[in-house]
């Protein structure tokens, strides 16, 4: 049994696709119920995010594996299999570990370098122990991945890459409206890449900062922390037709800022441009805002395209690659040593045995009057010789696990030594 994933994310996807996908934690649960249920899946674990959905399994039989979780991720999203093809991608054993370990150091998202990914692989794993979907195999890999993300945050300078998601539609917003201080900013979130935006203009400074938040405390905490004022979800319209820019990042499943709303709220405005920068997927800012006169949207697309071209980044982008790199034949020489395991195990029960035997027909040949010591000896050194004899063959074999071949000189040696 291997493992396998089977996804799309953003890189695979346009975002109107990941939107049609998107699932809720219910929708998470019930994909994990099905997969799991198939004959070729002995264990699964699902991570469902904004921008990826991934179905990670330990798969019987491989095309058996893939075809049951494509068909139960049509299912339970509701598109067609047909449709969601083309954008799916599989990775199997090697590449799926290597996979697991980007994802989890930040390299394969959106913003690249963000930490959230973290949270959300351990919700995921906690969400599959929990259902007993996750065993030895996903169990074990899923807390490397972890691990590997957190060197990753703390020995690399990865972190700087996803601050500037904030920073590069600042930038964007600037080519248009022109200095930061002279802008009048709503944010609308109260989450981590809400908290970045807020701290980053108050910071820069701005004329006015607002933060609008579904729960009002929330909103009331980042204002306290960055200097602005906070208001109700209800007062959104009004705050927007205040703002020069708005800057918008919820969890909400369906769009926040509507193109009525924004049209509604230019009415009350007194002129000028007036940007929308969206760092959530789903998308908060409905498609059809942009086409609205004297209306700017700056979204992912836009803001990924700008990062993907800066070579800033590279030096730390590079680095994770390199340690992921590492990581992965780390682990892979760990698992086929493991592989192998057993059988040494075995080989050394097996002379352990034959240790035990030959020393009880000996004791029946030893004079009575010798002594405990020259009997202790003889037992040590018999010992020693069968340890040396299965020294070379041990060390032999993880080595030749460790380059992929362990598993011909294990199978050769259960057959020399008739092993279980």
């Amino acid at each position: 049994m291997s493992v396998v994933v089977l996804g799309l994310s953003h890189r695979s996807a346009p975002i109107a696709m990941l939107e049609a996908v998107t699932l809720g934690p219910a929708g998470a649960v019930a994909l994990a119920a099905t997969v799991g249920a198939g004959e070729n899946v002995d264990e699964v674990v699902v991570l469902a995010t904004c921008n990826r959905v991934e179905i990670y399994a330990v798969a019987k039989t491989f095309h058996g594996a893939v075809t049951e979780i494509g068909e139960a991720l049509s299912a339970a999203s509701g598109v067609p299999l047909d449709a969601l093809r083309e954008h799916l991608y599989v990775h199997y054993e090697d590449r799926a570990i290597s996979h697991v370990f980007s994802v989890a150091s930040g390299l394969d998202s959106m913003a690249i370098g963000e930490g959230q990914v973290l949270g959300q692989l351990r919700a995921a794993l906690r969400g599959a122990q929990k259902q007993g979907h996750a065993g030895a195999t996903l169990n074990t890999l899923f807390q490397q991945a972890l691990r590997v993300g957190k060197r990753a945050h703390s020995e690399t300078g990865i972190d700087t890459v996803s601050g500037s998601m904030v920073e590069v539609g600042l930038r964007h917003a600037a080519d248009v409206a022109g200095a930061l201080a002279d802008t009048r900013v709503l944010v609308v979130g109260a989450g981590s890449m809400s908290s970045l935006a807020a701290t980053t203009v108050s910071r820069l400074g701005s004329a006015d900062l607002v933060i609008i938040n579904r729960t009002l405390a929330k909103a009331e905490h980042l204002a306290e922390a960055t200097g602005g004022r906070a208001l109700p979800l209800v007062d959104l319209e009004l705050a927007i037709s205040q703002a020069d820019l708005v800057i918008s990042c919820t969890g909400a499943v369906g769009q926040v800022i509507t193109a009525k709303k924004v049209a509604a709220a230019s009415a009350l405005r007194s002129g000028g441009p007036q940007i929308f920068i969206d760092l959530a997927l789903p998308r908060d800012v409905a498609p059809d805002v942009v086409d609205l006169p004297g209306v700017h949207v700056v979204g992912l697309v836009e803001i990924g395209e700008s990062l993907a071209a800066d070579d800033r980044f590279s030096p730390h982008v590079k680095a994770v690659h390199d340690l992921v790199a590492e990581e992965v034949a780390g682990y892979l020489t760990h698992c086929r040593a493991q592989d192998v395991a057993p059988t040494v195990a075995a080989l050394r029960h097996r002379a352990a045995d034959v240790v035990a035997a030959e020393l009880t027909r000996l004791e029946q040949r030893l004079p009575e009057d010798m002594s405990k010591n020259a009997r202790a000896e003889i037992q040590l050194t018999l010992h020693r010789v069968v340890e040396k004899l299965l020294h070379t063959p041990t060390v032999r074999v993880k080595e030749l696990a460790g380059d992929g071949q362990g598993g011909d000189y294990a199978l050769a040696l259960r057959e020399l030594f008739d092993l279980d």
